[in-house]
């Protein structure tokens, strides 16, 4: 998936406004890491076949994930700080061990930061009872 998400990374490259060249990116990748890992974890795999889906559309990324809120995660509090639950404990463990997770609970925010480090917007959210779909826009 990673590699999916550098190849359609648009990379302009600036030459003459510094002594060495600038790079900027129109969507920063460890948000997009961030956020489809968020979703494979977090996916209902008991009551849904659907996968996770990365849609790359011209003017935004979605991603939508099979699987509303769990546990104390409700459509209320959802990516507030500090609240989380592990409806796939197994597969959290697993891509903690494999080095896709870097601390739990911190994956919105790591995604966040990202995305306004790279002046993008914040990343929107919908939370559904059956499903959570993120939208990440370009740099402008």
């Amino acid at each position: 998936m990673d590699e999916v998400k550098r190849a359609n990374i648009y990379v302009a490259i600036n030459i003459t406004s510094a002594a060495t060249e600038i790079q900027s990116h129109d969507y920063p990748l460890p948000a997009l890491q961030q956020l489809t890992r968020n979703a494979v974890m977090h996916r209902d795999y008991k009551t849904s076949h659907a996968p996770v889906r990365l849609t790359w559309y011209r003017d935004r990324i979605e991603i939508q994930n099979p699987g509303g809120p769990f546990g104390q995660v409700t459509m209320k509090n959802f990516g507030h700080p500090g609240i989380t639950d592990y409806r796939n404990p197994m597969i959290a463990e697993v891509m903690k061990n494999l080095g896709y997770v870097q601390k739990f609970g911190a994956g919105l925010q790591i995604a966040d930061k990202s995305l306004l480090d790279n002046g993008n917007p914040s990343a929107k959210h919908e939370v559904e009872p059956n499903h959570v779909l993120f939208t990440v826009r370009p740099r402008p």
